[in-house]
């Protein structure tokens, strides 16, 4: 009998199983038509079609001819082939489908079903099998058809769930248990059927063969995973090729599974589709990611119908191919109900003993869940290919016979079929009477409410839609009749919120109602940001995780996606690594800067997406109080985001730029594809037309996704010309330092020097914010104890030759330059204006740390302003005396003195030196400010100089507490400005406007200034650099130039002797000028985007320069690529710590 029909099949015509193939789809098609809307699930019809072909084909003598031949060779086919054929699509469907966050949090219940579970059930049914019925098989032979029968299967799973609804959190956990079981089922059914056919084991092998089959199947899915995702990387906007390298690593990792390594196939690619879930669902957007889900949509639909319809003609062939079997053994179909009855029972007994364990993981189980659990176990074409598999291997084997092979098939087709028929058709009756399937109150009320919406959109549509200049009005009533779905609408709306029944239950239902929607609206606007360009992809799988997580938690807790994220954003410890000697300093750089690009992408998407989210909602909904409350919440959830950017505007302001530069660059381009894409859609361009310009640019936007603008900083001769100590020394000074100066990148937390420890260094804060504290005065009141771009820290500890007076520890990223005391020592013996200028730059820090409340809120800018224009620095020999003029501060540098009228003694350096005068309530109290009173609090007006001693003194008249210096005019620049002074106010506009009058009283001071104030020169040098440092010019290709600029660079390059010079530093003679100071944001501000607007095409070449900066240095950060060189740069220098407009433009900006 079986000769003939193989030779019969033998001489079919190969083609005839296409007709098969054919003919399925179409009942298909016919079945989803015709059951959509009914409760008939779809995977139970097609198993009832395709028994019924499998009927008329072989139990009646007709057949179905050349559709029958098809049949049969499909019925025919080897079972690994079938395997093969269908498992690999469907499996990677099912595992990239499902949500990585809820498979992390289900990971432990999936894990139990489909481990412990699978060997509780194994037992169970082959204990039942060897004593119950009577067909006297083998322990392992039992066992093995035990096994065969203890997974449920994922096709039939997947297809009944996707059909039912069923929440999310069991969808997961029945998935997940069905994908793992059914490769760890194929794993004891592979060692079960070599132990049936005479292999010979001990428990070391055994255990072996499963770790080798299992792990090794996880270890080659995330190889072929990562692969795979980096190949994508490569792969640019095409769809076809995305779309068809998923389908084909489905494939070629389990054939490389099961046929190349031996290990579970089934394994490999549910762990491919879960890598491809957490990894690379953000790889695919906008059209791809629909194009990507239609098409596995249509792949395991086909796969679905074919393998169903399979099955049934399977189950009905071994049932009708097996009559004499069943004439042997009467009573095989109580048998096969009895089984049936067991595999109920067992699925019964292993979600029962695993209950604890199942209820205390995860997201946890309650008795409805696990009865669902315990009835939706479905058997279905795994088994079914198993038990084709064993028939298969009872032909001619010694081992098992050919009516065990038959029952195999007669068994596992007839468990399929009433698993599929009876708990498939009625597990939604079971969803229903358990209420598994009802809305809650808080969604109904949305439900009705959206209703009432959509009526209100319809009526708008209607009023723009109803009446036309051709075809005159519409009847409302008739299209209001075809709007069927809204025809339950009626009466007033009631909001949401807004409910008859009173209790904390009820607000608490609708507050987690309005937590998880506003979080769904946040998630919406992450992809579409990917969408946009504005985030990266390992950023948006970073947001999308964390909005997963807060979800969870929304019932009891609230907003808190921002958790999640708050480890991204700051330096994590092992960053500390980089900070070790070894590690190259470009490379710490590099990731730093890349940490920091990282963190800005985060932030700046968490802030846009609750803004979206918050607008959103607030639309939808309206006025409400639990509304409110989110919204309130989600507001709260993004100050640190919104703190964090801001000291990276302070800190690194170029990092932002590059940041926003990049998402700009990509909306302009994605603008300019939609627009060609329109032009051929209405006609304006042809295909062709169209398609050269998308490629051309696609190619710029493949260009901007490859090689990015880039952060970059200057050399560390760039860094050294441009800071204030070291870029205001003569540059033959300068040059001996270069070589000696390190370039340091510290992360947030790193501690540059400590209370105590040997001066050795001086450091010099290039970008970023450091905190100081010390054991003498106490910073813990103040509002920024902090230093920033410009400062120059222990230069007075190296000059006097003591230990540092505090603690520097880094409160960002922060790049230093560090100089060995010897260089320094070395440039104060080469000049001794020198020597007096490290005195003064000493004087900033000084100031800062032992009248801390004072200074604390005033800018590096200001206090130079301060030494520049209002200080007196002198030196006294022994004997000499002093006295501080009303409304001074003075600073005692080195040496003793003895105060007039004190108690206190003996004065020692450090120390600050107030005048009898001075006001108390500017520094509030002793114990308030920070300062120790009896080491740093003398108010004495007269001092008796004990040895020599140095003393800086400041006019602090008008100067209070965190306020600046009133504004005067400026003494910044050259006399050599004078003649370009008209035209360069009139060129600047309302942007800059520099006061004559200014140059004009340089020139007469000038005049009867000497020629041996260098060390004057310097420090307006110092002042320059750091208040022009933070200018932002657009400057062109071929910049104008203007009269008097040129003549600015040339008198530096002369020594430094045409720049007008604050007071006098040694011997003391006080200056009576004021200094203006210039205070301007370290990034393009609205304020200045407006004033460069309004100035017209006359300023568009104007750039602004350093008065007495060298022709040859150029101090500007790159923050592109080095292919942008053709396009117009911007240049950003990081200025103070706290930047801020000066109040003259402020006010020009609010009049304009």
């Amino acid at each position: 009998m079986e000769e003939s029909t193989t030779v019969e099949i033998s001489g079919s015509d190969p083609t005839n199983a296409v007709i098969f193939v054919g003919i399925s789809l179409l009942l298909g098609i016919a079945c989803r038509h015709v059951l959509r809307g009914t409760r008939v699930p779809y995977s139970v019809a097609l198993l009832v079609l395709g028994i019924g072909l499998g009927a008329l084909e072989y139990g009646t003598h007709h057949g179905l001819g050349r559709i029958g031949d098809g049949i049969r060779i499909w019925a025919n086919i080897n079972p690994d082939l079938l395997l093969a054929v269908f498992l690999p699509a469907l499996l990677f469907e099912s595992a990239f489908s499902m949500e990585i966050h809820q498979i992390k949090r289900c990971a432990a219940q999936m894990i139990l079903l489909a481990g412990p579970g699978v060997v509780i059930s194994t037992f169970l049914l082959g204990a039942s099998l060897k004593i119950a019925f009577p067909y006297n098989w083998s322990w392992s032979t039992s066992l093995l058809l035990g096994g065969l029968l203890s997974a449920t299967d994922p096709v039939a799973v997947v297809a009944l769930l996707k059909e039912l609804g069923a929440s999310k959190k069991l969808g997961t956990i029945i998935e997940g248990e069905s994908l793992m079981n059914d490769g760890t089922a194929i794993v004891v059914y592979q060692l079960l059927l070599r132990m049936v056919t005479g292999w010979t084991f001990n428990w070391g092998a055994v255990i072996k063969f499963l770790v080798q089959v299992s792990l090794g199947a996880v270890g080659v899915g995330i190889a072929f995973g990562m692969a795979s995702v980096l190949w994508l990387g490569f792969i640019f906007n095409d769809t076809v090729i995305e779309i068809s390298l998923t389908l084909a690593v489905s494939y070629v990792s389990y054939f490389t599974a099961q046929q190349g390594v031996d290990i579970s196939g089934v394994l490999t690619v549910m762990t491919l589709g879960m890598f491809y879930s957490a990894v690379a669902k953000t790889a695919f957007k906008g059209e791809s990611q629909q194009s990507l889900h239609h098409f596995w949509e249509m792949v395991s639909y086909i796969a679905n119908t074919l393998i169903f319809i399979l099955s049934g003609v399977v189950i009905a062939e071994g049932i009708l191919g097996g009559d004499d079997i069943l004439k042997i053994y009467d009573n095989s179909w109580g048998y096969l109900i009895l089984l049936y009855v067991l595999i109920i029972v067992s699925r019964a007994v292993v979600v029962g003993v695993l209950y604890p364990f199942l209820r205390y993981f995860g997201y946890g189980l309650d008795w409805k869940e696990a009865f669902i659990l315990v009835w939706g176990g479905l058997r279905g074409a795994v088994a079914l290919s198993l038990s084709l598999s064993v028939k298969r291997s009872s032909d001619g084997s010694q081992y098992i016979s050919s009516d065990t092979g038959t029952l195999f098939v007669f068994l596992t087709g007839g468990v399929v079929f009433l698993t599929l028929i009876i708990n498939g058709s009625t597990t939604q009756f079971a969803l229903h009477f358990l209420g598994m399937d009802k809305l809650s109150a808080a969604k109904k009320r949305i439900l009705n409410y959206t209703k009432h919406e959509m009526l209100n959109k319809a009526l708008e549509a209607f009023g723009d839609l109803g009446d036309d200049e051709e075809l005159g009005p519409a009847d409302w009533p008739t299209v209001k009749r075809y709007i069927t779905s809204l025809n339950d609408v009626g009466g007033e709306p009631v909001h949401p919120h807004t409910s008859s029944e009173n209790g904390d239950n009820v607000d608490h239902m609708h507050l987690k109602d309005i937590r998880v929607r506003l979080l769904n609206g946040v998630q919406a606007a992450y992809w579409e940001m990917l969408n946009e360009g504005r985030i990266p992809q390992t950023i948006a799988n970073l947001l999308m995780l964390s909005v997963e997580e807060a979800i969870d938690v929304v019932s009891h807790e609230p907003l808190c996606d921002w958790k999640g994220l708050r480890s991204y954003v700051h330096i994590p410890n092992y960053y500390k690594f980089l900070q070790t000697s070894f590690v190259p300093r470009k490379l710490v750089t590099y990731f730093s800067v890349e940490r920091l690009e990282s963190a800005c992408y985060i932030c700046a998407g968490f802030l846009r997406a609750h803004r979206t989210a918050r607008q959103q909602l607030n639309e939808f909904i309206g006025e409400s109080e639990i509304a409110s409350l989110v919204i309130k919440e989600s507001e709260e959830e993004g100050e640190d985001a919104r703190k964090f950017l801001e000291e990276v505007r302070v800190s690194f302001p170029q990092v932002l730029r590059v940041v926003k530069t990049r998402q700009v660059t990509y909306a302009v381009l994605n603008h300019l594809i939609d627009y060609v894409h329109n032009l051929e859609k209405i006609g304006i361009l042809e295909e062709k037309e169209m398609t050269h310009l998308h490629d051309a640019v696609q190619t710029d936007l493949k260009r901007l996704v490859r090689n990015p603008p880039l952060v970059k900083f200057p050399k560390v001769r760039d860094l050294i010309s441009a800071n204030p100590l070291l870029g205001a020394l003569p540059p033959s000074v300068r040059e001996t330092l270069i070589g000696s100066t390190k370039e340091i990148m510290k992360l947030r937390g790193a501690t540059l020097y400590e209370d105590g420890s040997r001066a050795t260094k001086v450091w010099l804060i290039s970008n970023g914010v450091v905190k100081w504290s010390s054991k003498s005065a106490s910073n813990t009141h103040l509002l920024h104890p902090t230093f920033s771009h410009g400062s120059t820290l222990g230069l007075y500890e190296v000059l006097v030759g003591k230990p540092y007076i505090c603690d520097i520890i880094t409160d960002s990223v922060a790049l230093c330059l560090s100089v060995d005391s010897e260089r320094i020592f070395t440039a104060l013996q080469s000049d001794p204006a020198i020597e007096d200028f490290f005195w003064q730059e000493s004087a900033l820090v000084l100031a800062k740390v032992l009248l801390p409340q004072t200074f604390e809120k005033t800018t590096m800018q200001d206090m130079r302003a301060l030494v520049a224009e209002r200080s007196t620095t002198s030196v006294y020999i022994r004997g000499e005396s002093f006295e501080l003029p009303h409304h001074s501060i003075g600073f005692l540098l080195e040496g003793f003195v003895n105060a007039h009228g004190s108690h206190e003694g003996l004065l020692s350096a450090p120390a600050p030196l107030l005048p009898s005068s001075w006001e108390q309530q500017s520094f509030h109290n002793t114990e308030t400010s920070g300062v120790n009173a009896a080491s740093f609090w003398h108010q004495p007006s007269r001092y008796q100089v004990e040895t020599r001693a140095r003393v800086i003194i400041f006019d602090v008249a008008g100067f209070q507490t965190g306020r600046g210096l009133p504004r005067r005019s400026s003494s910044l620049l050259s006399h050599s400005m004078d003649h370009a002074s008209r035209s360069f106010s009139r060129e600047l506009g309302g942007l800059m406007s520099w006061p004559e009058n200014t140059y004009k009283a340089m020139q007469r001071r000038h005049d009867g200034e000497q020629a041996g104030q260098q060390e004057t020169n310097m420090f307006t040098r110092a002042m320059q650099l750091n208040i022009f440092g933070s200018m932002i010019s657009n400057t062109r290709r071929r910049p104008r130039s203007f009269p008097g600029i040129g003549a600015v660079k040339t008198s530096h390059s002369q020594g430094y002797q045409k720049l007008t010079s604050h007071s006098q530093s040694y011997p003391g003679v006080r200056s009576d000028r004021a200094q203006t100071l210039v205070s301007v944001r370290s990034e393009g501000s609205t304020t200045l985007r407006q004033k460069g607007q309004v100035q017209g095409d006359q300023n568009k070449d104007i750039s602004i320069h350093l008065p007495s900066a060298p022709t040859e240095e150029t101090h500007a950060i790159e923050d592109s690529s080095d292919d942008s060189g053709g396009e117009d740069e911007h240049l950003i220098r990081i200025d103070s710590g706290r930047p801020s407009f000066p109040q003259w433009i402020t006010e020009e900006d609010k009049a304009s």
